[in-house]
């Protein structure tokens, strides 16, 4: 998929510095990810034209937005911003607020009221003022505003921050469900890797300033150095839905040839579903195991590992097709088995975690 967004930005911000060169599709959500502090906000602020780069230089579409002679600044960008607060103007309705967000739209009406108002079931709280609002509530009413400014780029800097656990499982329905629905390319800044698995196509992962990698998410999520997972070790994969079988409380998904047994779940025969299987559900053996509780048993090959800092633990990169997979062993278990690169194993996946907001993610061996 050819570039729309071409960026590249270097400057010095007191004793942080940044230098980051990204290129991005017309179509779909990458993610920023990296801990706090790597230059994700930065980064953002800069393809808002918030932040000015000393040297900088970004293109969208056919329109420069910034290089050595221009400058375009950020209420000519047509962008969507949605930040850690939702910001609401305070003295005005939720339908006030999101009629705000229509008055300062400059390109073709292609988001309608009543299309944002349904994907964000704010109905019901159109005659309200911001005060009468959830966290979650709010937060979605700023979600809306910021597209019905009808942009060409939205960008959401860790929307999802300053709700609690609950508000956020609310939310990330609605951020699939925009993600799905509307064709608007967005930047989404997060921390938190559940969040990224769930929304994202791509993701670029920063360090002090620096894109070390970037990428499809199910590429960079499973290449991930060791403990940038924030505890979290997981590889997503995308498999297409084979069949149920309901007596059972199971679903079936073709991951490239080999049946994966997941939670049952109501979506349609050949969707493509998005799972996560953590590393520390993959058990490695040489040979197929008979009789074995666990489901899920695929072929694959040993590619890398390496050693947790505790000395004990060792992380194994495997392959399966084209997909990649991790594995959280001890380092008698990586001794014992004779794990080197390139051996043939096979993986035994105990849980598959779904992503979808329907369902609990039960877990079966």
């Amino acid at each position: 998929m050819s570039a729309w967004l071409e960026g590249r930005f270097s400057t010095q911000l007191e004793q942080f510095s940044l230098d980051v060169e990204l290129s991005l599709p017309s179509q779909g959500v990458t993610a920023l990810f990296g801990r706090s502090g790597s230059g994700k906000t930065t980064l953002l602020r800069c393809l808002a034209g918030l932040q000015r780069a000393d040297n900088g230089r970004l293109k969208v579409g056919d329109q420069m937005w910034q290089d050595s002679r221009q400058f375009v600044p950020p209420h000519r960008r047509r962008i969507g911003y949605v930040f850690q607060e939702a910001s609401l103007l305070p003295h005005l309705s939720v339908k006030q607020n999101l009629c705000f967000g229509l008055q300062r739209s400059t390109g073709p009406a292609r988001i309608h009221f009543d299309q944002v108002v349904e994907l964000l079931a704010i109905n019901a709280l159109l005659e309200r003022m911001p005060d009468k609002l959830s966290g979650g509530e709010r937060q979605r009413v700023a979600i809306g505003r910021a597209l019905l400014t009808q942009p060409q780029l939205l960008l959401m800097d860790e929307p999802l921050s300053a709700l609690d656990t609950e508000g956020k499982q609310q939310i990330l329905p609605y951020l699939q469900t925009l993600a799905r629905t509307l064709a608007i390319p967005t930047v989404y800044v997060s921390h938190s890797l559940d969040e990224v698995c769930r929304l994202a196509d791509r993701m670029l992962y920063l360090e002090a300033g620096r894109v070390i990698d970037q990428g499809p998410l199910t590429e960079v999520v499973a290449r991930l150095p060791l403990g940038r997972q924030l505890g979290e070790e997981s590889a997503v994969v995308e498999a297409r839905l084979l069949g149920h079988d309901a007596g059972h409380g199971l679903s079936y998904l073709d991951l490239q040839g080999q049946r994966l047994s997941i939670n049952l779940r109501s979506a349609k025969l050949g969707e493509v579903i998005r799972v996560r299987i953590p590393a520390r559900d993959v058990a490695i053996s040489l040979t197929r195991i008979q009789g074995s509780s666990m489901l899920n048993t695929l072929p694959a090959t040993v590619t890398d590992f390496e050693t947790f800092a505790d000395g004990v633990r060792m992380l194994i990169r495997l392959r399966c097709g084209d997909t990649q997979l991790l594995s959280k062993i001890t380092r008698k278990s990586f001794q014992l088995l004779g794990i080197r690169r390139g051996l043939e194993v096979y993986a035994q996946i105990k849980t598959v975690s779904l992503f979808d907001d329907a369902e609990t993610g039960h877990d079966y061996g």
